[in-house]
């Protein structure tokens, strides 16, 4: 015998918050099988939002619900570097609709349902070694969903610092770095000790010299300890020039 399908919404209105997306398990755990699930959308009792993706109908999307589904299928996925800062309080430009900055552990494609609604852009850059606790620098927002992982400014400077020359501009991320005067100086050392990004470690000792921070000496002292050439020079897309060298 199927499941009644007023029984069946009731239940899902009594269980679910609303603005949550629905995957195939969650609905399994409460009685819906798949083709339950598709003719249910089809006749209205559900909302379709991508493949064995579902809400309930009229529902609007909730932003940490729907980044806390994702976690469960994007290893590693958190909020990370300027989202993150701006989160944790630090901004320097408040855009009108700014992109969600999201990295993972594992390369992936975010769903067309989400990023409609919450635009955002995902990596993978890998800039800390295989040793480092997965972890490590990542946390809740104190009033947040313990399930959304939000870069801690310590990591997320870090992370901000990989994206200059890929979209992010020198000069906002001095102000951001400028800004962050509270940084805990062992969360950092710490993740500079796993740090792998030669870019990110002499970007890093060049604006907390420039900007006399507190955390220069450990800036330098990780910049030199992943070596490399004498200079590393680029320029930026929107024409900035990077000649970051090597600690004397």
């Amino acid at each position: 015998m199927g499941t009644s399908p007023i029984i069946s919404f009731r239940q899902l209105l009594s269980e679910v918050p609303r603005g949550t997306p629905l995957g195939i398990s969650d609905l399994q755990v409460r009685g819906l099988n798949a083709k339950q699930a598709a003719r249910y959308a089809q006749d209205g009792w559900l909302k379709r939002l991508g493949h064995g993706v579902y809400a309930l109908p009229g529902d609007q999307l909730d932003r940490d619900a729907s980044l806390a589904w994702l976690t469960r299928v994007i290893p590693g996925l958190h909020v990370a570097g300027k989202t993150a800062l701006a989160w944790r309080g630090l901004r320097h430009n408040l855009a009108f609709q700014p992109r969600l900055n999201l990295w993972g552990n594992q390369p992936a494609k975010l769903p067309a349902w989400f990023t409609a609604t919450f635009p955002a852009t995902y990596q993978t850059t890998h800039l800390f070694d295989d040793t480092m606790p997965p972890t490590l620098g990542l946390a809740p927002l104190p009033a947040g969903r313990e399930d959304v992982l939000v870069s801690t400014s310590e990591r997320a400077l870090l992370e901000l610092l990989s994206d200059v020359g890929k979209g992010q501009g020198l000069e906002e991320a001095r102000h951001l770095v400028e800004s962050a005067r509270t940084l805990r100086l062992p969360v950092l050392e710490e993740l500079l000790g796993h740090l792998q990004r030669i870019k990110v470690a002499r970007l890093a000792h060049a604006l907390a010299e420039e900007l006399e921070l507190p955390w220069r000496s450990l800036a330098q002292q990780h910049s030199a300890r992943l070596g490399g050439g004498l200079r590393w020079v680029t320029t930026t897309p929107s024409g900035e020039r990077l000649d970051l060298k090597r600690p004397a």
